[in-house]
Protein backbone atom coordinates (compact mmCIF):
# COMPACT_ATOMS: atom_id res chain seq x y z
CA UNK A 1 0.00 0.00 0.00
CA UNK A 2 2.76 2.39 0.85
CA UNK A 3 4.66 1.70 -2.38
CA UNK A 4 1.48 2.06 -4.42
CA UNK A 5 0.64 5.40 -2.82
CA UNK A 6 4.10 6.75 -3.41
CA UNK A 7 3.97 5.69 -7.02
CA UNK A 8 0.60 7.34 -7.52
CA UNK A 9 1.82 10.61 -6.02
CA UNK A 10 4.98 10.56 -8.12
CA UNK A 11 2.99 9.90 -11.28
CA UNK A 12 0.64 12.78 -10.53
CA UNK A 13 3.53 15.16 -9.89
CA UNK A 14 5.22 14.09 -13.13
CA UNK A 15 2.04 14.69 -15.09
CA UNK A 16 1.66 18.14 -13.56
CA UNK A 17 5.26 19.11 -14.35
CA UNK A 18 4.88 17.83 -17.92
CA UNK A 19 1.73 19.89 -18.42
CA UNK A 20 3.41 23.02 -17.08
CA UNK A 21 6.40 22.50 -19.39
CA UNK A 22 4.17 22.02 -22.43
CA UNK A 23 2.20 25.16 -21.63
CA UNK A 24 5.40 27.15 -21.14
CA UNK A 25 6.68 26.07 -24.56
CA UNK A 26 3.39 26.72 -26.33
CA UNK A 27 3.41 29.76 -28.68
CA UNK A 28 1.67 32.89 -27.34
CA UNK A 29 -1.88 33.55 -28.42
CA UNK A 30 -2.08 35.61 -31.60
CA UNK A 31 -2.96 39.28 -31.12
CA UNK A 32 -6.24 40.39 -32.66
CA UNK A 33 -5.75 42.09 -36.04
CA UNK A 34 -5.51 45.88 -35.97
CA UNK A 35 -8.43 47.84 -37.30
CA UNK A 36 -7.77 49.07 -40.86
CA UNK A 37 -6.81 52.71 -41.27
CA UNK A 38 -9.88 54.75 -42.24
CA UNK A 39 -9.91 56.26 -45.71
CA UNK A 40 -10.51 59.71 -44.22
CA UNK A 41 -11.21 61.58 -41.00
CA UNK A 42 -13.59 64.46 -40.37
CA UNK A 43 -13.14 66.47 -37.18
CA UNK A 44 -14.47 69.70 -35.72
CA UNK A 45 -13.41 72.09 -33.01
CA UNK A 46 -14.88 74.94 -31.01
CA UNK A 47 -13.25 77.19 -28.45
CA UNK A 48 -13.86 80.16 -26.20
CA UNK A 49 -10.87 82.47 -25.70
CA UNK A 50 -10.44 85.49 -23.47
CA UNK A 51 -9.13 87.22 -26.61
CA UNK A 52 -7.95 86.29 -30.13
CA UNK A 53 -4.19 86.59 -30.59
CA UNK A 54 -2.76 86.17 -34.11
CA UNK A 55 0.99 86.37 -34.60
CA UNK A 56 1.29 88.26 -31.34
CA UNK A 57 -1.38 90.86 -32.14
CA UNK A 58 -4.80 91.03 -30.48
CA UNK A 59 -7.56 90.80 -33.07
CA UNK A 60 -10.41 91.54 -30.65
CA UNK A 61 -9.09 94.50 -28.61
CA UNK A 62 -8.49 92.09 -25.66
CA UNK A 63 -12.19 91.07 -25.72
CA UNK A 64 -13.45 87.43 -25.83
CA UNK A 65 -13.39 85.40 -29.04
CA UNK A 66 -15.54 82.47 -30.13
CA UNK A 67 -13.78 80.23 -32.63
CA UNK A 68 -14.46 77.01 -34.48
CA UNK A 69 -13.77 74.99 -37.59
CA UNK A 70 -13.89 71.69 -39.47
CA UNK A 71 -11.11 69.58 -40.99
CA UNK A 72 -11.14 66.77 -43.55
CA UNK A 73 -8.06 64.59 -44.14
CA UNK A 74 -7.59 61.42 -46.17
CA UNK A 75 -5.03 58.70 -45.55
CA UNK A 76 -2.90 59.86 -48.49
CA UNK A 77 -2.07 63.07 -46.64
CA UNK A 78 -4.37 65.49 -48.47
CA UNK A 79 -6.45 67.78 -46.26
CA UNK A 80 -8.81 70.74 -46.41
CA UNK A 81 -10.45 72.79 -43.70
CA UNK A 82 -12.23 75.96 -42.68
CA UNK A 83 -12.09 78.05 -39.51
CA UNK A 84 -13.69 81.22 -38.19
CA UNK A 85 -13.54 83.76 -35.37
CA UNK A 86 -15.02 87.08 -34.41
CA UNK A 87 -12.64 90.05 -34.75
CA UNK A 88 -12.71 93.81 -34.18
CA UNK A 89 -9.36 95.17 -35.41
CA UNK A 90 -10.68 96.26 -38.81
CA UNK A 91 -13.53 98.28 -37.31
CA UNK A 92 -11.27 99.62 -34.55
CA UNK A 93 -8.76 100.85 -37.15
CA UNK A 94 -11.39 102.75 -39.17
CA UNK A 95 -10.78 100.70 -42.34
CA UNK A 96 -14.26 99.17 -42.30
CA UNK A 97 -17.44 100.90 -43.45
CA UNK A 98 -19.78 97.99 -42.69
CA UNK A 99 -19.42 94.46 -41.30
CA UNK A 100 -15.81 93.27 -40.92
CA UNK A 101 -16.50 91.52 -37.61
CA UNK A 102 -15.65 88.03 -38.89
CA UNK A 103 -12.50 86.24 -40.00
CA UNK A 104 -13.34 83.24 -42.16
CA UNK A 105 -10.43 81.11 -43.35
CA UNK A 106 -10.14 78.27 -45.86
CA UNK A 107 -7.03 76.13 -46.28
CA UNK A 108 -5.76 72.93 -47.83
CA UNK A 109 -2.58 71.02 -48.42
CA UNK A 110 -0.64 67.80 -48.18
CA UNK A 111 1.17 66.22 -45.24
CA UNK A 112 3.68 63.39 -45.35
CA UNK A 113 5.36 61.53 -42.48
CA UNK A 114 8.78 60.08 -43.31
CA UNK A 115 8.72 58.12 -40.03
CA UNK A 116 7.46 58.56 -36.47
CA UNK A 117 9.67 61.63 -35.96
CA UNK A 118 9.98 63.58 -39.23
CA UNK A 119 7.25 65.10 -41.39
CA UNK A 120 6.53 67.76 -44.02
CA UNK A 121 3.49 69.93 -44.76
CA UNK A 122 2.78 71.94 -47.95
CA UNK A 123 -0.31 74.05 -48.48
CA UNK A 124 -2.21 77.25 -49.14
CA UNK A 125 -4.14 79.34 -46.58
CA UNK A 126 -6.74 82.02 -47.33
CA UNK A 127 -7.65 84.57 -44.65
CA UNK A 128 -11.02 86.12 -45.46
CA UNK A 129 -12.48 89.27 -43.90
CA UNK A 130 -15.96 89.83 -45.37
CA UNK A 131 -17.26 93.39 -45.20
CA UNK A 132 -17.36 96.77 -46.92
CA UNK A 133 -14.25 98.91 -46.64
CA UNK A 134 -13.71 102.65 -46.83
CA UNK A 135 -12.57 104.17 -50.11
CA UNK A 136 -8.84 103.81 -50.68
CA UNK A 137 -8.35 100.99 -48.17
CA UNK A 138 -6.58 97.82 -49.30
CA UNK A 139 -8.74 94.75 -48.87
CA UNK A 140 -7.22 92.74 -46.01
CA UNK A 141 -8.03 89.33 -47.56
CA UNK A 142 -4.72 87.46 -47.70
CA UNK A 143 -3.56 84.28 -49.44
CA UNK A 144 -0.40 82.57 -48.21
CA UNK A 145 1.56 79.61 -49.52
CA UNK A 146 3.40 77.68 -46.84
CA UNK A 147 5.91 74.91 -46.28
CA UNK A 148 6.59 73.33 -42.90
CA UNK A 149 8.83 70.66 -41.47
CA UNK A 150 8.38 68.88 -38.16
CA UNK A 151 10.51 66.77 -35.84
CA UNK A 152 8.69 65.11 -32.95
CA UNK A 153 7.24 68.07 -31.00
CA UNK A 154 9.03 70.88 -32.89
CA UNK A 155 7.93 72.51 -36.18
CA UNK A 156 9.30 75.22 -38.46
CA UNK A 157 6.91 76.87 -40.93
CA UNK A 158 7.45 79.51 -43.62
CA UNK A 159 4.44 81.37 -45.09
CA UNK A 160 4.56 83.77 -48.05
CA UNK A 161 1.68 86.01 -49.13
CA UNK A 162 1.16 85.99 -52.88
CA UNK A 163 -0.46 89.44 -53.10
CA UNK A 164 -1.25 92.03 -50.42
CA UNK A 165 -0.78 91.17 -46.75
CA UNK A 166 -3.52 91.89 -44.18
CA UNK A 167 -4.27 95.32 -45.61
CA UNK A 168 -0.71 96.18 -46.68
CA UNK A 169 -0.61 96.42 -50.51
CA UNK A 170 2.54 94.31 -50.89
CA UNK A 171 3.78 90.78 -50.29
CA UNK A 172 5.14 89.60 -46.97
CA UNK A 173 6.32 86.52 -45.14
CA UNK A 174 6.13 84.93 -41.71
CA UNK A 175 8.51 82.44 -40.08
CA UNK A 176 7.07 80.34 -37.25
CA UNK A 177 9.10 78.16 -34.87
CA UNK A 178 6.83 76.25 -32.48
CA UNK A 179 7.41 73.60 -29.82
CA UNK A 180 4.67 71.65 -28.04
CA UNK A 181 6.50 69.52 -25.49
CA UNK A 182 4.47 66.76 -23.75
CA UNK A 183 5.28 67.00 -20.04
CA UNK A 184 2.83 64.19 -19.21
CA UNK A 185 -0.02 62.49 -21.07
CA UNK A 186 -2.24 65.42 -20.08
CA UNK A 187 0.05 68.46 -19.78
CA UNK A 188 1.83 70.15 -22.71
CA UNK A 189 4.30 73.02 -22.59
CA UNK A 190 3.81 75.43 -25.52
CA UNK A 191 6.51 77.76 -26.85
CA UNK A 192 6.67 79.84 -30.03
CA UNK A 193 8.71 82.56 -31.69
CA UNK A 194 7.78 84.16 -35.02
CA UNK A 195 8.99 86.84 -37.40
CA UNK A 196 6.65 88.90 -39.62
CA UNK A 197 8.15 90.97 -42.45
CA UNK A 198 6.47 93.14 -45.09
CA UNK A 199 8.07 93.76 -48.47
CA UNK A 200 7.95 96.86 -50.68
CA UNK A 201 6.99 100.40 -49.72
CA UNK A 202 4.06 102.83 -49.60
CA UNK A 203 4.39 106.49 -50.56
CA UNK A 204 8.20 106.15 -50.62
CA UNK A 205 8.19 104.77 -47.06
CA UNK A 206 9.56 101.25 -46.59
CA UNK A 207 7.13 98.70 -45.21
CA UNK A 208 9.95 97.45 -42.99
CA UNK A 209 8.61 99.81 -40.31
CA UNK A 210 5.85 97.21 -39.88
CA UNK A 211 8.25 94.30 -39.29
CA UNK A 212 8.29 92.68 -35.86
CA UNK A 213 9.06 89.55 -33.83
CA UNK A 214 6.57 87.83 -31.52
CA UNK A 215 6.83 85.06 -28.93
CA UNK A 216 4.54 82.94 -26.77
CA UNK A 217 4.81 80.68 -23.70
CA UNK A 218 1.94 78.61 -22.36
CA UNK A 219 0.54 75.42 -20.86
CA UNK A 220 -2.31 73.19 -22.10
CA UNK A 221 -4.18 70.51 -20.15
CA UNK A 222 -6.05 67.86 -22.19
CA UNK A 223 -8.87 65.62 -20.98
CA UNK A 224 -11.69 63.72 -22.77
CA UNK A 225 -11.34 65.71 -25.99
CA UNK A 226 -11.14 69.05 -24.16
CA UNK A 227 -8.17 71.42 -23.98
CA UNK A 228 -7.87 74.05 -21.26
CA UNK A 229 -4.94 76.39 -20.93
CA UNK A 230 -3.36 79.77 -21.09
CA UNK A 231 -0.41 81.56 -22.63
CA UNK A 232 1.53 84.80 -22.48
CA UNK A 233 2.45 86.67 -25.67
CA UNK A 234 4.61 89.67 -26.49
CA UNK A 235 6.09 91.46 -29.51
CA UNK A 236 8.61 94.16 -30.36
CA UNK A 237 6.18 96.04 -32.60
CA UNK A 238 6.66 99.73 -33.31
CA UNK A 239 3.92 101.27 -31.16
CA UNK A 240 3.60 104.26 -33.50
CA UNK A 241 2.24 102.02 -36.29
CA UNK A 242 0.54 99.29 -34.25
CA UNK A 243 -1.59 101.51 -32.02
CA UNK A 244 -5.34 101.29 -32.74
CA UNK A 245 -7.86 103.35 -30.79
CA UNK A 246 -5.10 104.38 -28.41
CA UNK A 247 -3.93 100.80 -27.69
CA UNK A 248 -0.81 98.98 -28.86
CA UNK A 249 -2.25 95.74 -30.25
CA UNK A 250 1.15 94.05 -29.94
CA UNK A 251 1.78 94.67 -26.24
CA UNK A 252 2.44 91.82 -23.80
CA UNK A 253 -0.75 90.12 -22.66
CA UNK A 254 -2.18 86.89 -21.27
CA UNK A 255 -4.89 84.70 -22.78
CA UNK A 256 -6.96 81.86 -21.31
CA UNK A 257 -9.05 79.37 -23.29
CA UNK A 258 -11.17 76.24 -23.30
CA UNK A 259 -11.51 74.24 -26.52
CA UNK A 260 -13.27 71.05 -27.58
CA UNK A 261 -12.38 68.73 -30.48
CA UNK A 262 -15.05 66.36 -31.77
Amino acid sequence: MIRTTRFAVSASAFALLFAVKVLAQAPPAAEPPKAPEPDYTLTGNFGIYSQYIFRGLTQTDTKPAFQGGFDYANKNGLYIGTWGSNISWLSDSGLCAHGCSLEWDVYGGWKYAFNDDWGIDLGVYFYGYPGKYVSGATNPDTTELYVAGSWKWVSLKYSYSVDHTFGVPNQGWYLDLTANYPITDAWTFNAHVGRQEYLGSQNSVSNSVLNYTDWKLGLTYAFSGWNVGGYWTDTNTNASVYTISGKNIGKSTGTAFIQKTF
